[in-house]
């Protein structure tokens, strides 16, 4: 095999079944994170743990050897959101000083609330226009299987959206490209945290109602706080959007739609947290985008009671109830505001230009 030209830093479920999608046209490095996960892949040409049932190209080298990312002129991130920031430190000398950089992370640092291109850009030395964000509805096990899937690729530099898109899109995943990637990263974080509640409303037999109600009020607090952080409202409609809320409420594929059923079953996250075959980001998401929320002063009810479920012990069944019994309210109050501020910005700046 000659020394492939991309690498994929992280052999969860997302990163080997986008290097299953990579190898289709060129060989892939996929870098695990210890000698003896890299080696299982190797012997067995598979990645059961992660990823049953999926078989592995002969152009896809397990690794635990970083240097492989010196070759690479594109190189993935794929590794949960809580361990990226040790982990591009760990690789930070070996990422190439030119190259594309992508991040297919969903989720906020704790604490710095930083989003995942961020970290990447800040812990890697990397600079912020190489590094593009890829989200949408993308759960790992159908897209291994070759089933139809859509993302968007969120850069700064459009042309390095459209390369990334040249790159990894192939008929059966189609990609599209946004410049906003505030907006595509944050649709990427929060979602995951209303799957948590969507899980627990359907476990509690909510009915299609009920659910369709939590998703849609989860989406309206998502773009809240995306409009009070400068994101493009029309991101949150998109792939990265409502694309990816929809199957991520909805699928038994989801690891955090399964949290938010386990926690309906009584179950403490502490319970629950190693049994899950992967990370429920949502879980650890939810406090940063809390604390984000309160820097813009956006009011987040569905996560509120998300974090009162996983670390309050607050009984589910107490966390719906009140949402349910919270004031009704203007449904488009936010989305005037934000056209009003629009509205305001526009004539202020027609102001400026005649001074």
């Amino acid at each position: 095999m000659t020394a492939p030209g991309v690498a994929v830093v992280g052999a969860g479920a997302w990163g080997t079944a986008l290097a299953a999608v990579l190898a289709q046209r060129e060989p892939v490095a996929l870098v695990a994170r210890s000698e003896s996960t890299a080696a299982r892949i190797l012997a067995s040409r598979r990645n059961d743990a992660r990823l049953p049932g999926i078989d592995l190209s002969p152009d896809i080298l397990p690794t635990a050897d970083a240097a492989v990312l010196r070759d690479a002129d594109l190189v993935v991130f794929a590794v949960p959101s809580a361990h990226l920031r040790d982990t591009v430190s760990t690789v930070a000398r070996d990422i190439p000083s030119t190259g594309d950089v992508l991040s297919v992370v969903k989720g906020l640092e704790r604490g710095t609330l930083l989003r995942m291109t961020e970290v990447i850009a800040e812990a890697g030395h990397v600079q912020a226009e190489r590094i593009a964000a890829l989200s949408g509805p993308n759960l790992a096990l159908e897209i291994a299987r070759g089933l139809p899937a859509s993302a968007v690729v969120a850069a700064r530099d459009e042309a390095l959206a459209v390369r990334i898109v040249d790159r990894v899109g192939r008929r059966e995943f189609r990609l599209y490209v946004n410049a906003d990637v505030l907006g595509v990263e944050l649709c990427g974080a929060l979602k995951n945290v209303v799957a948590i509640a969507a899980g627990a409303a359907e476990q509690l037999g909510f009915g299609d109602n009920g659910k369709a109600g939590l998703i849609t009020r989860g989406l309206a607090e998502m773009t809240r706080l995306g409009i009070a952080a400068g994101a493009n409202p029309l991101t949150f409609a998109g792939l990265a959007g409502i694309g990816d809320l929809i199957a991520t409420c909805g699928s038994t594929l989801s690891r955090n739609h399964r949290l938010g059923v386990e926690l309906a079953r009584g179950r403490s996250w502490a319970g629950i947290e190693a049994s899950l075959p992967g990370v429920a980001e949502g879980a650890y998401t939810v406090d940063a985008a809390l604390a984000l929320a309160a820097r813009h002063e956006v009011d987040m009810p569905i996560a509120r009671e998300v974090h009162n479920a996983l670390f309050e012990g607050k009984s589910v069944q107490r966390c719906l109830i009140d949402l349910l019994a919270r004031e009704s309210k203007d449904e488009l109050a936010d989305f005037r505001r934000w056209a009003d501020q629009l509205r305001l910005g526009s004539d202020g700046g027609s102001e400026k230009s005649r001074c």
